[in-house]
């Protein structure tokens, strides 16, 4: 059984950074042709959350937290964007 890749991304930021909310997004198909895509996708993902967990932390460390939850599915992905908020900060 292939694994849901974006699935699993989604349960571990949920389980560990609690966010109020959480998009993780495949954008494998939009970078058909190019380094690191595949026909299967999974490949290239987006990821939006916003948690408290994040306050205090700098945009760096914010994406760092982010990589290590996800630092065993990152050796399988191509490309991930971050985009790492703070509920204070969308108001």
């Amino acid at each position: 059984m292939k694994i849901n890749t974006a699935k699993v991304l989604e349960e571990k930021l949920n389980k560990y950074l609690e966010p109020s909310y959480l998009n993780v997004r495949d954008d494998s198909h939009k970078h058909q042709g190019h380094a690191g895509w595949s026909k299967e996708g999974q490949s290239h993902f987006h990821i939006t959350v916003i948690s408290d967990k994040f306050n205090g932390c700098s945009k760096i460390d914010r994406h760092r937290m982010v990589n290590k939850i996800l630092e065993e599915e990152i050796t399988v992905i191509h490309a991930l964007s971050i985009k790492a908020s703070t509920s204070s900060e969308i108001g």
